[in-house]
């Protein structure tokens, strides 16, 4: 079984991202949760073109991935849960909740050391939430995050099936919870007790900066609220809530080679926690 999900690791998650892909953005179309604000063909040129170059660049670096990785300490008996033996099933479940804490912890580190912050600018400047967005991430940071995750599943020992398993599932909820779908009221309540929301994450692409520094979670819900980091709502509402950084507005220079010397060139603002503020920012 780990053979043919090691074998297969890319074909896997290339399905599963494909078939995700396709529904969410077919559910945009039919249930919009906000109207669009810029050229969506544009954009999705420019965020699918992140895309490629984040599913190439990081293989030169990682040739065998997160799941490579896990293949390699399972087979060394390296690792926190080879050590105590846990059962198999209780380690892959276990697995995909810590990596997911540590993904959170990552996520907020991006925010509050301004190098970082730098880099995980791109990100937030879209100036449109939907399906796409959960995908635009700087290849450096790709870089950045894949040797974190190799050096919490180095330290874990979680089972090769745990590791695709929270592959699968960060790709399919960053997908989800970017997507400007619109849920009923009463559906978002239930589901963001399990996992993050459309409109929970949207407050987090927010222009005022306390709310950007909120609702950190990519696939569960609850260590924003275990950790104070929990926002309900944006304060403007969805509808009225303005998506991006306040200080890269203009469409026409978030062009692809300009978002990847960004991190370089970029005003930071006062995103970073750091300097959060209560007011969107434009210095």
């Amino acid at each position: 079984m780990t053979d043919f999900i090691l074998i297969n690791e890319a074909s896997i998650r290339l399905v599963f991202f494909i078939f995700i892909f396709a529904v969410v953005a077919f559910y945009e179309t039919k249930l919009p949760r906000r109207q669009l604000t810029v050229s969506k063909t544009s954009r999705w040129i420019i965020n699918i073109g992140i895309v490629v170059i984040n599913s190439i660049a990081p293989r030169f670096f990682f040739s065998a991935g997160a799941v490579g990785v896990a293949y390699w300490v399972d087979q060394h008996g390296w690792g926190i849960m080879n050590i105590l033996r846990l059962p198999y099933f209780v380690s892959v479940i276990a697995s995909v909740f810590i990596l997911d804490f540590i993904i959170y912890l990552q996520h907020v580190m991006f925010h509050a050391a301004p190098a970082f912050w730098r880099l995980h600018m791109i990100h937030h400047a879209d100036l449109d939430f939907d399906v796409t967005t959960g995908a635009r991430f700087h290849p450096i940071e790709i870089w950045l995050s894949m040797v974190i995750k190799s050096a919490a599943i180095l330290a874990l020992g979680p089972p090769v099936l745990g590791v695709i398993l929270f592959e699968v599932l960060l790709n399919g909820t960053a997908m989800f919870n970017h997507s400007n779908i619109k849920l009923p009221e009463s559906k978002d309540k239930i589901l963001r007790l399990f996992v993050v929301t459309p409109d929970m994450h949207r407050v987090h692409h927010s222009v005022f900066p306390n709310e950007t520094n909120s609702n950190f979670g990519f696939n569960l819900p609850w260590w924003d609220w275990l950790l104070g980091t929990y926002r309900s709502q944006p304060r403007l509402g969805h509808e009225g809530m303005t998506i991006g950084l306040n200080q890269f507005r203009e469409p026409t220079r978030l062009t692809l080679p300009w978002i990847l010397v960004l991190p370089f060139i970029g005003n930071p603002g006062t995103y970073a926690i750091n300097r959060r503020g209560q007011a969107p920012s434009n210095k």
